[in-house]
């Protein structure tokens, strides 16, 4: 299915279509003068200014990087030693349980 305007209507749309695109004729360019794409002195001294900040950076990361470990696991004779044969290990021993206090202090359970 396709839209297809009628020629009533087609030739408006057309017409403004044109006028809208072209550019004013009143000699404003838009902005783009004679100095239009040129950059300022000011520009080049920001720009400058971008790049050394970026070699710090950079300088400052390799340095934070070199400190980083090879690798992140735990070295073997700071690991926990193995339990004994006779004693059971942490993950198996019983989890301590608190006992609870003999008073109920609630007050919805004083009848």
């Amino acid at each position: 299915m396709s839209l297809t305007l009628p020629a009533v209507v087609a030739l408006p749309v057309t017409a403004s279509a044109v006028v809208l695109a072209q550019q004013p004729g009143d000699g404003d360019n838009g902005g783009q003068g004679e100095d239009f794409g040129k950059s300022s002195p000011v520009g080049f001294l920001v720009l400058i200014l971008f790049l050394i900040a970026v070699a710090f950076l950079v300088r400052s990361m390799t340095k934070h990087l070199k400190r980083v470990p090879a690798s992140f696991d735990e070295p073997a004779e700071k690991a926990e030693p193995a339990p004994a044969a006779g004693e059971p290990a942490k993950s198996e021993a019983e989890p301590v349980v608190e006992k609870k206090a003999a008073e109920d202090t609630s007050p919805a359970k004083a009848d």
